[in-house]
């Protein structure tokens, strides 16, 4: 049985093009010519283009592929052979490729999913991204910065409109209480810490008071945080560090 040019350029997925000059050149004469003239290929055709298309997957240059598969002392099992590792190498090479392409679009994909316009409802004049690159530098290898980055990536507008609206209703209460002149040891003001580790445990990572406690040092050592802080009211953010460390004390003794 034999096949035209068009015929077997439709099976391989190649063009006539590709096949004429395939001949041309001498890789793949075909076996027959119709009385007409038309190439023809049989059975035997077919597989020595299977073989070039391999190769040629795999990157082996015309004149390469052509000595491969017209040296006399080839055993066409050493080809399948040589195909079938130097394919496994390649699929491995690219399932590596392909993992971190993935872990890339997951790094793309996790944090604030939002619209420029939502961002700037939600967060005014501050970018919620702004220190992104430095906190995956600081915190990226732990488990609470990989699961809040799994649960900020799925938030929508309302949850951090309805985040944002619990930390000003936080602030505005603690304000209040240092204008009451409430102590960083007092019942309310450990009350208020724990109510502030609640909320960081329900919005993005579970935050044990030992780490709750780390937290409350960063925010007076670190300036933006401080500043943060210190925004809601002067010293605020050492009478929260203070307050975290008894509400702590109180909790695990």
């Amino acid at each position: 049985m034999s096949y035209s040019v068009g015929q077997v350029a439709g099976y391989a997925g190649v063009t006539v093009r590709t096949l004429h000059h395939y001949d041309d050149i001498g890789l793949l004469v075909p076996s027959e010519r119709s009385h007409a003239g038309h190439r023809r290929y049989n059975d035997a055709d077919l597989d020595r283009l299977q073989q070039i298309l391999f190769y040629r997957e795999l990157g082996f240059p015309l004149d390469e592929v052509a000595a491969l598969l017209d040296d006399p002392d080839a055993d066409p099992r050493a080809h399948l052979r040589r195909q079938h590792e130097l394919l496994t190498a390649r699929i491995e090479k690219l399932q590596k490729m392909a993992a971190a392409v993935e872990h890339a679009m997951e790094a793309r994909k996790m944090g604030i999913n939002l619209t420029p316009e939502e961002k700037f409802e939600v967060f005014g004049d501050k970018d919620p991204e702004q220190y992104a690159d430095e906190a995956e530098a600081r915190w990226g290898n732990t488990e609470a910065y990989a699961e809040s980055q799994r649960r900020t990536a799925s938030y929508t507008k309302e949850d951090w409109k309805r985040m944002q609206a619990e930390v000003a209703d936080w602030s505005e209460r603690y304000d209040a209480l240092m204008v009451a002149g409430e102590a960083p040891t007092g019942e309310r003001a450990m009350d208020m810490a724990e109510e502030h580790r609640q909320h960081i445990c329900r919005w993005f990572y579970e935050c044990p008071y030992e780490l709750h406690q780390c937290l409350g040092e960063m925010y007076v050592s670190d300036e933006r945080f401080k500043a943060f802080y210190d925004s809601m009211r002067p010293g605020l953010a050492e009478h929260l560090r203070d307050a975290i460390t008894a509400n702590a004390a109180r909790h695990t003794s």
